[in-house]
């Protein structure tokens, strides 16, 4: 036999030294020249990116001054938990004759979003699960570009259908002392809401890729069990984060809280009465004659501040939740 260890180890050493012709010329990325408009583009990207910190940093410059003015005036605990809240238009310029108890206004969001999400959930993830694991193609073409339209209707339109349309049915069922009540406005606010929750929605269940609806088949289960079992905890993390994006929407909605919920500002659990949210004092201050350096106008900025607070905790919450429950495939 001939001796092939000399062949071998040569052999081997130009297979290190030299790479197999298959791959082919090694091409470092880094080196290529960029394509023309290439590095326009790059520019522009990163100045949207930092334009969106520069306006929030600006909200919050805007903010900061007129609310410190403010809690010179009134203390931090008797704005947040003071039951009762009387600043509006009146007598402008006292600041001892007001009560500047912020929580009736918090309350009533509170229980208009709670309302709103009690229907739009439900709805929403339903529409959600219809599209990604039933519909057929044609269907879903069909249906996720009408549901998404539904969300550019103007907000004003959905005030005045809470106003004039649900409250009159309702009346039939439970009584209103009033036309205002915070149950048709948040109601109609879920139907707002919906498009989003269910659009947000689908997308993330339908990223769950198809080995797993397959793997769960393979094993006996049906349809169903599949969705609710597989699916959704595969895409809760995309699932969490349209919900929460749907209280975000939820508590910062105004025109629909300003024409169906009164501008009463009370203390109140009962959604068949009429409530003003923090929103809604904004709109119905700020579209009147609030003269600068008065409590009032200084007031609307602690709201606005408050405001500011509970949708960037909102939105603290969902990061947390959404890289708890994420799953990358």
């Amino acid at each position: 036999m001939p001796d092939t260890t000399a062949a071998t180890a040569t052999g081997g050493s130009s297979a290190r030294s030299h790479p197999p012709a298959w791959r082919g010329p090694t091409v470092d990325l880094g080196q290529q020249h960029p394509r023309r408009g290439e590095r326009v583009i790059k520019i522009l990207l990163v100045a949207a990116a930092w334009l969106s910190v520069a306006v929030t940093i600006g909200i919050v410059v805007s903010l900061l001054a007129p609310t410190v003015t403010f809690f010179t005036h009134v203390g931090l605990g008797d704005f947040l938990f003071g039951t009762e809240w009387t600043g509006g238009f009146g007598d402008k310029f006292s600041w001892t004759d007001k009560a500047w108890g912020v929580l009736p206004l918090v309350v009533a969001t509170a229980i208009i979003t709670v309302i709103a999400l009690a229907v739009a959930v439900p709805l929403g993830l339903g529409a959600a699960i219809y599209l990604s694991e039933y519909a057929s193609e044609r269907v879903r073409k069909v249906l996720k570009p009408v549901l998404e339209v539904l969300a550019g209707i103007p907000t004003v339109v959905y005030g005045f259908l809470a106003l004039t349309i649900f409250t009159p049915i309702f009346a039939h069922l439970v009584q209103f002392n009033t036309i205002h009540n915070m149950l048709s406005p948040g109601i109609v606010m879920g139907f707002m809401i919906v498009p989003t929750i269910a659009s947000l929605g689908e997308d993330a269940m339908s990223a769950v890729p198809l080995a797993l609806r397959q793997g769960s088949y393979a094993l006996g289960a049906n349809r169903m069990k599949t969705t609710l079992r597989v699916v959704f905890p595969a895409a809760l993390s995309g699932i969490v984060a349209a919900i929460v994006l749907g209280i975000s929407r939820a508590v910062g909605e105004t025109m629909i809280v300003t024409i169906a919920a009164g501008s009463r500002a009370q203390l109140t659990f009962d959604p068949r009465e009429g409530a003003q949210t923090m929103t809604g004092f904004i709109a119905q201050i700020a579209s009147g004659d609030a003269p600068q350096g008065s409590p009032v106008y200084y007031s609307l900025f602690a709201v606005g501040a408050l405001l500011f607070a509970i949708t960037l905790l909102i939105n603290l919450v969902s990061i947390r939740l959404v890289r708890k429950y994420r799953q990358v495939y």
